[in-house]
């Protein structure tokens, strides 16, 4: 499933744009990751692609549909969704926050079922062990490593991420984007990822959109990316701390 932004401004009212002139194609099997500070417009991009949210102008097309004319609740349903803070719901097993998707497309009981282990497999979370945990059982990054199997439990061809990994620790945020990263080259669906954290942006995508002031100022491979010489895109490339120097060094 391709999705594609064709000169998309959104505002609210009449405000400033929060997006103006966003064209971009996102290609299946890719992973786009979307970086930019806080408020210029990352979330929004999202929203416009499940739509949640409709662009004031232009069109955002997936699967070659402007998504006015996809049914909101049915265009939800095949595209999976990561938030930063996971939103499990707490008085539910990890199995049935996983499998709800399934459930509410009428899966069968033992299919879904079967789906909800399967991918618990596959993040790394032994079924036994954690199936009947609920939520309130589970590290953060435990969280959010069922977050990740919900969003997959359709096998939905398009998953977006919120800044999925931005509420965990450093060791446990490196973790869980190695286990993302080798469950997206597995399974090789469609991603767009928004950060405002650039080295996380250049590690996870085949791409990567620089979006300053509601315009993307730069896609490109994350080596071009990361050598731009554009001042928009330097202010967040510099962010990323070095190496520590080894020790005795002068």
């Amino acid at each position: 499933m391709v999705v594609r932004f064709e000169d998309v401004e959104f505002r609210r009212g009449e405000t400033p744009p929060v997006l103006s002139h966003l064209t971009l194609t996102v290609d299946s099997g890719e992973t786009v990751a979307i970086v930019g500070r806080s408020g210029v417009g990352k979330t929004t991009l999202l929203k416009l692609v499940n739509r949640l949210l409709l662009p004031t102008s232009g069109r955002v097309l997936v699967d070659g549909r402007d998504t006015r004319d996809w049914d909101g609740i049915g265009l939800r349903r095949r595209i999976g969704y990561v938030f930063q803070d996971v939103g499990l719901f707490p008085h539910m097993s990890v199995e049935d926050n996983v499998s709800i998707v399934p459930r509410l497309e009428h899966w069968t009981p033992a299919r879904a079922r079967a789906r909800a282990l399967e991918l618990l497999e596959l993040v790394g979370l032994q079924p036994g062990t954690f199936a009947r945990r609920r939520p309130h059982e589970l590290s953060g990054g435990q969280r959010q490593r069922v977050g990740l199997a919900r969003a997959l439990a359709a096998d939905p061809p398009v998953l977006l991420m919120d800044e999925p990994f931005g509420a965990l620790d450093p060791v446990t945020r490196l973790e869980v984007r190695r286990e993302f990263a080798r469950i997206r080259a597995q399974l090789r669906t469609t991603v767009i990822l928004v950060t405002h954290d650039m080295a996380e942006a250049l590690a996870l995508g085949s791409r990567v959109g620089v979006i300053d002031g509601g315009e993307l100022v730069a896609c490109d491979a994350p080596a071009a990316v990361a050598a731009s010489a554009d001042a928009r895109v330097r202010a967040l490339v510099e962010t990323i701390a070095p190496p520590p120097a080894p020790r005795g060094a002068v």
